[in-house]
């Protein structure tokens, strides 16, 4: 991953999640390490877990349940970008959005591919989900 130059379009700051308390009170984020939090977030937060947001999230670990085939990976692939889509809106450049999802035995393997808006970085993140966390 390349290091970003701090510039006025990205120096605002976001509190990190989760959510933890330093020194100087709560601890914060970059735009660019912000993005990837909001990702991790879509993640592995389940479906209906956050009121007033239902269909917020694709619930990754129970998915670990599920027979890897490509059916599954199909429906991976439809919620995530549906869900990044309406999630990073105005952060994430829309048709930048790559999501490809495969498996392996017993991993899931998720790759997330985007570009920042205003600031032109792109960045292409990996998950691997495999039932030991």
């Amino acid at each position: 991953m390349t290091d970003l130059t701090r510039t006025r379009l990205n120096n605002r700051d976001y509190l990190r999640f989760p959510f933890t308390i330093g020194e100087q009170g709560g601890v914060v984020s970059s735009r660019h390490q912000h993005v990837r939090e909001q990702i991790e977030q879509i993640l592995f937060t389940n479906p209906g877990e956050r009121w007033y947001r239902p269909d917020f999230g694709i619930g990754a670990r129970a998915l670990v349940f599920e027979p890897n085939n490509s059916p599954l990976w199909e429906l991976v692939k439809k919620r995530l970008l549906a869900t990044l889509a309406e999630a990073l809106k105005g952060e994430v450049l829309p048709e930048s959005l790559s999501v490809e999802v495969s498996g392996e035995n017993e991993k899931l393997l998720i790759q997330i591919g985007y570009q920042m808006a205003a600031l032109q970085h792109s960045e292409k993140l990996q998950f691997v989900l495999n039932g030991d966390e």
